[in-house]
């Protein structure tokens, strides 16, 4: 049986089967002030149980602003992340379209070197010539061969037309150089612009990716802090209430103590005046406060071989006995006389009834866990040896069995006492 985080369920039986006579009303008295001191204790434990989880809201309160400042800064960097994913595909779009003007460019080029060449071809064939024919001299040839003025006026503005075309594809072939150069340097430098400011932009979103990363890693772990601490505030009211019902369950024990203690001053007062007629009495008035069932202060809860101790098991503490009972409808009873303070579901120990016992005014809590059924009720007087419930393995429980703790005292977390040589197990 796992011990739960916080929450335990309890029942209190405040003992009212103590042997009137030879009690003085210096005991009775101490009795009284005995529950009365515990119900004190519990209302401070239930002072600083409120305070507790009021602590436990106001950081719950603090988790739940800093989950708001967490997903207002991941709304930001979703807004960034889609920003630089539309800059990252405008960047790719301009490559791309750079890179078919290259792939352009690159196709006008070869016609621009196909013409260069070709200029080129042209002016070896005519410096060719130029060797061939002397050159300037042919010029001259052509000048001096003409028949009249008019002709010679002619061939001299045809020998001045051909030397200025020769010096325009030239002209033209250097131009043509530069162009190309001129080109393709521009768009180098605007590619490797465009591919640097594309790099910036991918590392940006990589950064920013990264941010959203560790801020959903965060978020998560606020809201698994919260989750913990709202099971540790469901955990405490539970934890509370158990007290609360304590507490009036004591209030009750201390009532039918008054009420007992009138009876035995009654019953001392009658056992005074039969002695003075000289009469037996014919037989002890006690025995009707007697437990049926076995003597001692406690008895066995209920019948079964104990298959697990008080003590450590499996990592943790087990803070009290298991009896184990595989049977069908096995028996859970009271282990002493009292009232029920609590009798409920809890998460970890299922059906649970828990019990205070005030024996010679001294105060125990007995609990019972893990039980099927639960057959009494919160305020209900129980007597020693009265059933309860059945065995089960409700609640975080490995197979049927009864999970039994004793308290010295009212019941308080993780302050339970070995039952064994007090409770005859």
């Amino acid at each position: 049986m796992k011990k739960p985080i916080i929450t335990l369920a309890v029942s209190t039986i405040v003992g009212i089967g103590t042997v009137f006579g030879g009690v003085s009303f210096k005991t009775e008295a101490a009795s009284l002030s005995s529950l009365k001191d515990q119900q004190d204790k519990i209302h401070n434990q239930r002072s600083s149980v409120n305070s507790t989880i009021n602590q436990a809201k106001q950081k719950i309160d603090s988790l739940q602003g800093q989950q708001v400042d967490v997903k207002t800064e991941m709304k930001r960097i979703d807004l960034a992340i889609g920003d630089t994913n539309t800059k990252i595909r405008e960047k790719q779009a301009k490559v791309d379209d750079t890179k078919a003007q290259i792939a352009k460019l690159q196709s006008d080029i070869k016609v621009i070197q196909e013409r260069i060449k070709k200029r080129n071809d042209l002016l070896k064939e005519r410096a060719r010539n130029y060797q061939e024919t002397g050159g300037m001299v042919n010029y001259l040839e052509v000048l001096m061969g003409s028949q009249s003025f008019s002709d010679f006026i002619d061939r001299a503005n045809a020998v001045s037309t051909i030397m200025e075309a020769d010096q325009e594809i030239l002209k033209q072939a250097d131009a043509d150089k530069k162009e190309l150069e001129t080109k393709q340097a521009q768009v180098e430098k605007e590619l490797s612009s465009l591919q640097s400011m594309l790099k910036e932009l991918q590392n940006m979103n990589q950064q920013l990716n990264g941010q959203r990363a560790e801020k959903d890693k965060l978020l998560g772990s606020l809201q698994a802090q919260e989750q913990h601490v709202q099971e540790d505030v469901m955990n405490m009211e539970e934890q509370n209430q158990v007290l609360a019902s304590q507490e009036a369950s004591i209030q009750k024990a201390i009532q039918m103590e008054q009420q007992r203690q009138a009876e035995l001053a009654r019953q001392q007062a009658a056992a005074q005046a039969s002695q003075s007629k000289g009469s037996s009495g014919g037989g002890s008035s006690a025995s009707s406060a007697a437990p049926p069932v076995t003597g001692g202060s406690f008895m066995r809860p209920a019948v079964g071989p104990i298959s697990s101790t008080y003590g450590p098991r499996w990592g943790e503490f087990h803070y009290g006995v298991d009896i184990a009972n595989p049977g069908a409808n096995v028996p859970i009873v009271a282990a002493a006389d009292g009232v029920v303070a609590v009798s409920h579901y809890s998460q970890s120990y299922g059906n649970v009834v828990y019990i205070t016992h005030s024996i010679n005014g001294h105060i125990y809590t007995t609990v019972y866990a893990h039980m099927q059924v639960r057959m009494v009720s919160e305020g209900q007087v129980v007597s020693k040896g009265q059933q309860v419930g059945i065995m089960g393995s409700t609640g975080e429980a490995t197979g049927q069995h009864l999970h039994f703790e004793l308290y010295n005292g009212p019941w308080k977390y993780h302050s339970a006492i070995n039952p064994m040589g007090i409770v005859p197990l």
